[in-house]
């Protein structure tokens, strides 16, 4: 990513030096529409703090689309006229118009890994056994006609014999998750929907964890609250509304909560976090009928994650 970013800028720098930026400045001279103001004032901890423009966060009403319908227009009348846009295009697809094949991870019999012939908008997932032919397992690039629909994540089986994964629409945090058998990609299941911030860990091949927030009822995605995540237990075969909530909620009002298993399966491990550093961790034993939460750091003061565990021992990094 960095090359990409330096070979972006010194390809601009070299054409910007070359074009007379003061001339095209003049010829669009920018007039920015007026943004109204209104008398909003909130106050905090005894001190008046004004918001003139909290009538913007309303991304659903008439006076805010016309004002980023105005602003766009600004924006792109000048974007469109200036001369060197095309050839800083051209050169970046030029530089960036060669294959790219990523490390490969084993799952089962076969090695996965993601493959971009160069230009394509999103990675394509192969796989091959030892002995056998490339094959495209699965192409994001095909989850629509626009490109919008993309692949956020995987998580196989320890086994590799299942397979879910994340799609997300338009860019949206808001992701639905799929499960499909590797063996003849047959759909197992309903598709998940209204996860985000999440991963998918994996107990046995019965069901996984996942975490998500309620989904703003009123108002839009995008401004609505999420502040209390949940950490659920999805059993395959089964219906997400009857998805069992493990952790979070009310009782652990956090705004983050992510679970993953330790490698042999038998440990369920939860961080929950306030912010975006710092975090209590949780442990499960999932080898108990009724297993039960056991405490292992209670405050946010630093970052604590299971790297791995020898039976009941954990080796943790801090």
């Amino acid at each position: 990513m960095n090359r990409l970013f330096y070979s972006f800028l010194m390809i601009s720098l070299v054409i910007f030096a070359g074009c007379n930026t003061a001339e095209l400045e003049t010829k669009t001279a920018l007039v920015y529409p007026e943004t109204a103001k209104v008398d909003t004032v909130d106050e905090y901890f005894g001190h008046p703090v004004p918001d003139p423009y909290r009538w913007l966060e309303d991304d659903n009403s008439q006076e805010t689309a016309s004002w980023v319908t105005a602003q766009n227009e600004v924006t792109f009348d000048y974007l469109e006229r200036i001369p060197f846009r095309e050839k800083i295009k051209s050169r970046l697809e030029e530089l960036w118009d060669y294959e790219k094949i990523y490390a490969p991870t084993k799952h089962g019999d076969f090695y996965y890994y993601y493959r971009n012939n160069g230009l394509q908008n999103q990675n394509v997932l192969f796989r091959r056994s030892e002995e056998g032919e490339e094959e495209v397992f699965l192409d994001p690039n095909n989850f629509s006609d626009d490109g919008t629909v993309s692949m956020a994540q995987t998580s196989f089986t320890t086994d590799g014999s299942m397979l879910a994964f994340m799609i997300s629409e338009g860019g949206s945090d808001w992701r639905k998750a799929v499960v499909m058998k590797t063996a003849d990609q047959e759909i197992v299941g309903d598709t998940l929907i209204d996860i985000k911030f999440s991963g998918i860990a994996w107990k046995g091949n019965e069901g996984f964890y996942y975490s998500s927030y309620d989904k703003p009822k009123d108002g839009s995605v995008l401004s609505g609250k999420t502040q209390r995540h949940k950490l659920f237990y999805h059993q395959l075969g089964s219906p997400q509304s009857e998805d069992k909530l493990v952790y979070g909620g009310d009782k652990q009002p956090r705004r983050y909560i992510g679970a993953y298993t330790t490698e042999d399966e038998n440990y369920l491990v939860i961080t929950a976090a306030e912010s975006t550093s710092g975090n209590e961790l949780i442990i499960m034993d999932l080898r108990q009928a009724k297993p039960e939460f056991l405490t292992v750091v209670d405050n946010f003061d630093q970052n604590h994650y299971v790297v791995a565990n020898e039976d009941s021992r954990l080796l943790i990094h801090t």
